[in-house]
C-alpha cells in the first residue's frame, strides 16, 4: 500500500506540472496572437487610408464632413487615369527602375567582392576594415550630401538621374557588405579546403561554391538594396529638378503638390503605384530575406 502511494505521487506531481506547462503555453499563444492582430492592424492602417482616398473623387474627398474610412459616394479610378495620362508619373517611374537596376547591380559586385575577401580571405586589418566599412553607413544622408553635391556638380552630373547611381551606392554598399560577410564567415572553412585540393583558385571558389551556398544572404541584401534605391528621397531632393530626371519619391510629390493645394486622390494613388514593386519583391522573396539576415547575424 505505502509503496503504490510513493509511486503515485510523483506521477501526479508530473501531470500537474506539465498540465500548468500547457496552459502557460497556451496563454503565451493566445497572447502571441492578440498582439499579433494589434500590430498587423495598426500597420495596415495607412495602407488603407491611402486605398480609400486614391479610390474617392476629389469632391468627396474635399468635403469634410464625410467619413475619411469609408467610401460613402462610391469609388472611382479617375485618379489613377489622370496620374498615368496627364502627368510625368511614368517617366518618374522609368528613371527609378533604371537607377534601381544600376544601384543593385552595382552593389551586388562590390559588395560581394569585399564581403569575400575580408571575411574568407583573413589579412591584417581585415576586421578592423569590415567594422569601419559598416560604421560609414551609420553616417546620415543628410550630413553627406553637401559634399556630395560638390562632387556631383564637380562630374558634371547634377540634374542627372545618373549622379543617383554615383551616390545611392554610399548607402548601400557599406550594410550589404556588412551582411555578407557575416554570411560568408558561417560557412564550415573545410570547403575552402576542399577547392583548394581540388584546384580552385579563389575567383572559382567565390563563383561555384560560395554564391551559390550564400544565395540567401545575396538575396536579403539584394533586397535591402533594392528598397533603400527605390525610396531614397534626400539626394534625389538636393540633385534633381527637371521633370525629366526625377524619381518616384521627389517628382510625385513636387507635380501633386502645388503651394497649398495637395492633390490628395492622386498623392495616395501614387504613393500605391510606388510602392508596389517593393511590396510584390518582399511577397516572393520573404523567406529568403528572414533567412539572409538571420544567418548573417549569426557570425562575424
Amino acid at each position: 500500500m505505502t509503496a503504490v502511494t510513493a509511486t503515485s505521487v510523483p506521477r501526479v506531481r508530473a501531470s500537474r506540472v506539465q498540465g500548468s506547462l500547457q496552459r502557460g503555453r497556451r496563454w503565451a499563444l493566445v497572447l502571441s496572437y492578440v498582439f499579433l492582430v494589434i500590430f498587423a492592424v495598426f500597420f495596415l492602417i495607412p495602407p488603407y487610408y491611402m486605398i480609400v482616398t486614391s479610390l474617392k473623387s476629389n469632391a468627396e474627398v474635399a468635403h469634410l464632413s464625410s467619413n475619411p474610412w469609408l467610401l460613402s459616394q462610391g469609388f472611382t479610378f479617375e485618379h489613377f487615369r489622370t496620374l498615368l495620362k496627364e502627368t510625368d508619373f511614368l517617366i518618374y517611374f522609368k528613371n527609378t527602375a533604371i537607377v534601381t537596376v544600376c544601384v543593385v547591380v552595382i552593389t551586388m559586385v562590390v559588395s560581394v567582392l569585399a564581403a569575400f575577401s575580408l571575411g574568407r580571405m583573413k589579412f591584417w586589418g581585415s576586421g578592423i576594415l569590415a567594422t569601419g566599412i559598416f560604421l560609414t553607413y551609420l553616417v546620415p544622408d543628410t550630413l553627406l550630401f553637401i559634399p556630395l553635391f560638390q562632387i556631383v556638380r564637380g562630374l558634371g552630373l547634377l540634374n542627372s538621374y545618373w549622379a543617383m547611381v554615383l551616390v545611392y551606392p554610399t548607402l548601400t554598399v557599406p550594410f550589404c557588405t556588412w551582411i555578407m560577410i557575416g554570411y560568408f564567415s558561417s560557412i564550415p572553412k573545410e570547403l575552402d579546403e576542399a577547392a583548394m585540393i581540388d584546384g580552385a583558385n579563389h575567383m572559382q571558389m567565390l563563383t561555384r561554391i560560395f554564391i551559390p551556398v550564400a544565395l540567401p544572404g545575396i538575396i536579403a541584401a539584394t533586397i535591402f538594396c533594392f528598397t533603400v534605391s527605390w525610396a531614397a528621397f534626400v539626394y534625389p531632393m538636393a540633385f534633381l529638378y527637371s521633370s525629366d530626371q526625377l524619381v518616384l519619391t521627389v517628382g510625385t510629390v513636387t507635380s501633386l503638390i502645388r503651394a497649398d493645394v495637395y492633390q490628395w486622390g492622386m498623392l495616395m494613388a501614387g504613393a500605391l503605384l510606388a510602392a508596389a514593386p517593393p511590396l510584390i519583391i518582399y511577397a516572393f522573396l520573404m523567406d529568403y530575406y528572414i533567412a539572409g539576415l538571420t544567418a548573417g547575424a549569426t557570425k562575424g
